[in-house]
């Protein structure tokens, strides 16, 4: 049976690549050839260690982060793991109540029942299940069409816990008014050997999984540049982040820009 699903999982992969890397232009092949994007279309996994049909779709997620560029627009990706899990034999180690509450406050814009994971929300206005590649492909192709805030991590410093960040964003798209700018503190890579739960025995890869998220500025029409300093957890391994910002506007959650940038490549493992 579990050979039957690794199978069926790489083809469900093989197709949604496929079919994005179809939809790939303008993306760098060689150095200096192009700049790069500073456009983003925000990826957003809501996860669990303790979920048995969340493994593809963390696959899938990273995959998508693999791939960079998605016609002509940065892609960024965040994974965040919530907490209902959490008492079906296994407590998810990156698991938090505020991305429980952040993808509830989705299932209301939205108009989802009741929230469920995988879920996958895509530049805060789709959503989709995190195994439905076709779905996924469909909701990036809408999302690669829509205006976009160009936003830079003009640079990034670590002072032992302090993140220093200078953040500039463009304008607006037009007819937008305000939004709100986040930056997220992410692992770039994490491993777990889970030991409980309907994953037991398997061991778990994760990419960009979140571990904070702070709104630190109003954006108005005409955008924004600022210097930020976050103070980050003395739990986290200094050597395995990343910093995704972007800017969402309050009222319906729509994701108007994002960018993220990688500060190391290396693999936390528990």
């Amino acid at each position: 049976m579990k050979r039957v699903l690794a199978v069926t999982l790489c083809l469900l992969l093989t197709s949604v690549i496929v079919g994005l890397n179809a939809m790939q232009s303008g993306a760098p092949t060689a150095a200096g050839n192009s700049e790069p994007p500073t456009c983003g279309i925000l990826v957003e996994l809501f996860t669990s260690e303790g979920c048995s049909s969340c493994p593809p779709a963390d696959e899938l997620l990273r995959k998508l982060d693999s791939m960079r560029t998605i016609a002509n627009n940065q892609i960024v990706v965040l994974g965040e793991h919530v907490d209902y899990w959490d008492g079906t034999g296994w407590r998810d180690r990156f698991s938090s109540r505020e991305y429980t509450e952040r993808q509830a406050e989705y299932a209301r814009r939205l108009s989802v029942p009741d929230p469920y994971t995988p879920q996958i929300v895509v530049d805060g206005k789709q959503q989709v299940s995190g195994n439905n590649v076709q779905s996924l492909q469909a909701a990036l192709q809408a999302a690669a069409t829509e205006a976009k805030s160009s936003i830079s991590i003009l640079s990034a410093d670590l002072d032992g816990n302090n993140l220093i960040l200078k953040l500039k964003t463009s304008p607006l798209p037009q007819g937008r008014k305000r939004g709100d700018l986040y930056v997220a503190v992410a692992d770039n890579s994490d491993e777990t050997q889970v030991r409980g739960g309907e994953n037991s025995g398997r061991a778990l890869k994760h990419v960009a999984v979140l571990r904070s998220l702070q709104k630190v500025a109003k954006v108005g029409p005409e955008g924004f540049e600022k210097d930020v300093n976050l103070r980050l957890s003395k739990d986290l391994e200094k050597n395995n982040l990343r910093v995704v910002a972007f800017v969402q506007e309050s009222g319906n959650g729509r994701v108007l820009g994002s960018t993220v940038r990688v500060l190391s490549q290396t693999t936390a493992t528990r």
